[in-house]
């Protein structure tokens, strides 16, 4: 059987799934390490075990007669790199972006090079979730280890080079909140060459490259996993859409919205990077999952009931109309959506709710009230008439029936894709391991009206 072989990175799991011609999933092996300590005593993941896993696992799949591997590409988190010496050898430990700023260094960069940077390179100012700040900290906080560097790859180009032997830079990697990136002169930014950050100068290839066959198989230089996981929507569906995706964030992504990122929106927790086609894509993030989580402990607390009760509570619109008529609502006009901001749900006072259901209900209506302002921040000038939800509260019906509400003049559909960004990264290479059209029914649809 013809497949592609996909390593797919997180932060917690580490997958090797292997696509047939169809798209079908024939295998899936999974595994977890132990997070290591880098030199300063910061956790990281564990670079040496990663690179022999990634190793061992694609031979063994090598050694089996039931596949012939044909494709082998690499979805991966972005924010990180792995710094090789002129040997092609990492330098240092693979540097946890959760790793302190200081604020001092902040304060240095910003008088150098002006809040500006932020703005011009589509990116929030995250420390060390922008990559290229990990390579300013370097230079000033490691100047002898940043002068051995000769290439700086971000970890799906790492896990590609790893089998290529060959250093390449890719535009989603580089163009998602690196502050590297001017996305209006479209190429790095000033600060990047005035720093002389050559380990990271290369001109990125589009996500469709491979690097090389190698004994056959067709090799990509790997992709960065929120963009990946973009591709089987831009694959499947003509018509203009908007991408929820949601989990411990909810990031709202227009593809179709090319305008130039402002201050404002900066501010409200929106940024810019580069799809697999090296096209601009604006997206909106919300800590959604994540109050979610919050909320639905603290209520379950409080109402005596089981921490996963949520789940059993049905959408009801007749409390629905009974809370909006009860309480003063939020709307998405006065939910406030910038950096972590809290939903309106903690404002509430929970002796007023005769319910777990009804306190559920009405944090769900803040919720969404919130999820609303921070996706209008993305429609731009092309409203697209089809919205999607994937992930956690694809699964919640309250949430998906007050989104529908909502955006009554749109199509709004929950989406269920297995395994969307290791997908997205064998479906972009495509061409050169696939003679087989792409199949029309990647996804599954459930249109909420």
């Amino acid at each position: 059987m013809k497949v592609c072989a996909v390593f797919d990175i997180g932060k917690t799991n580490k997958k090797l799934l292997l696509f047939d011609e169809d798209y079908k999933i024939v295998r899936e092996e999974q595994s977890q390490f132990e997070e290591i300590l880098d030199d300063d005593g910061f956790p990281c993941d564990d670079l040496i075990r990663l690179s022999s896993w990634l190793k061992t696992t694609y031979e063994s799949i090598k050694q089996n007669p039931d596949y012939q591997v044909v494709g082998l590409n690499f979805s991966g988190y972005g924010a990180s790199f792995v710094h090789l010496n002129s040997e092609g050898k990492p330098i240092t430990p693979l540097y946890n972006y959760l790793k302190n700023f200081t604020r001092q260094m902040s304060k240095e960069f910003a008088e150098k090079y002006t809040s500006n940077v932020f703005t011009e390179t589509a990116s929030p100012e995250l420390g060390m979730l922008n990559s290229g700040l990990q390579l300013y900290w370097l230079k000033n906080e490691k100047p002898s280890v940043f002068h051995q560097i000769k290439y700086s790859l971000h970890l799906p180009q790492y896990c590609s080079f790893l089998f290529s032997n060959q250093p390449v830079s890719e535009i989603t990697s580089v163009g998602c909140h690196t502050a590297l990136w001017d996305f209006q002169k479209n190429d790095y930014h000033a600060w990047v060459e005035a720093e002389h950050l050559h380990s990271v100068q290369q001109k990125p290839q589009l996500s469709s490259n491979i690097v090389s066959s190698v004994d056959g198989v067709a090799v990509g230089i790997g992709i960065h996993d929120s963009s990946s996981a973009l591709v089987p929507y831009l694959k499947s569906f003509d018509e203009k859409f908007i991408l929820l995706s949601t989990g411990t964030w909810a990031i709202s992504i227009n593809p179709f919205n090319d305008e130039p990122l402002t201050n404002t929106e900066l501010q409200k927790d929106c940024l810019c990077f580069l799809n697999y086609a090296g096209h601009p894509v604006k997206a909106s993030r919300l800590f959604a999952g994540n109050e979610h989580e919050r909320q639905t402990k603290h209520l379950a607390e409080y109402f005596g009931k089981e921490p996963n009760y949520y789940k059993q509570v049905k959408y009801d619109q007749d409390m629905v109309w009974f809370l909006r008529n009860k309480f003063k609502q939020a709307t998405p006009q006065t939910a406030d959506v910038g950096l972590l901001k809290d939903c309106p749900f903690v404002e509430r006072n929970l002796n007023l709710f005769k319910s777990y259901e009804e306190a559920y209900h009405q944090f769900l209506l803040d919720l969404v009230a919130q999820q609303v302002a921070s996706l209008n921040l993305v429609m731009g000038w092309s409203k697209p008439k089809q919205i999607f939800v994937d992930g956690g509260f694809s699964k919640n019906d309250i949430y998906m029936n007050l989104l529908a509400e909502t955006y009554f003049d749109k199509q709004v559909y929950a989406s269920e894709i297995a395994q969307a960004s290791a997908l997205g990264a064998a479906l972009v290479i495509h061409g050169h391991w696939n003679s087989k059209p792409i199949p029309p029914q990647l996804i599954a649809l459930k249109r909420y009206f």
